[in-house]
């Protein structure tokens, strides 16, 4: 049993997970700070915040109320995903695929025998028919 866990956590996919959701979380402290420290500004000098600090475009409601679409807020979840996703990628998924291949090209796997193709089985199986009924 424990073999079996030892093999499942060494494959490195456990590894690479691991390692993506810690580095992915430190990083996205750091571009949520960058976004709401540039950029939601930036948006901010177009759009007037509202009431609660919201900012994006303000539209009057049919009942007279103010709407604000948070669009500093989308803009925020935008980038701050994008930025981590390319992080993640490159500094861990595309280094531990250069890695992975490396080590095939190492250590070449035996080639599997092919199995026959459906039409050859069937092929097969009705001249080993013919040859029962010749009989």
């Amino acid at each position: 049993m424990l073999k079996g866990f030892k093999e499942f956590i060494t494959k490195g996919n456990v590894i690479d997970l691991a390692v993506a959701v810690v580095i992915g979380g430190a990083f996205t402290a750091i571009v949520t700070a960058v976004v709401d420290s540039i950029i939601t500004p930036l948006v901010a000098l177009f759009y007037q915040p509202s009431e609660d600090g919201t900012v994006g475009p303000t539209m009057t409601g049919i009942y007279g109320q103010e709407v604000t679409f948070p669009l500093g807020n989308l803009i925020t979840a935008v980038i701050s995903f994008l930025a981590v996703a390319l992080v993640v990628y490159f500094v861990f998924v595309l280094p531990m695929n250069k890695w992975k291949e490396r080590q095939a090209a190492k250590n070449p796997a035996v080639e599997e025998e092919t199995l026959p193709s459906e039409q050859e089985l069937l092929i097969e199986i009705r001249d080993a028919l013919r040859k029962h009924d010749a009989h």
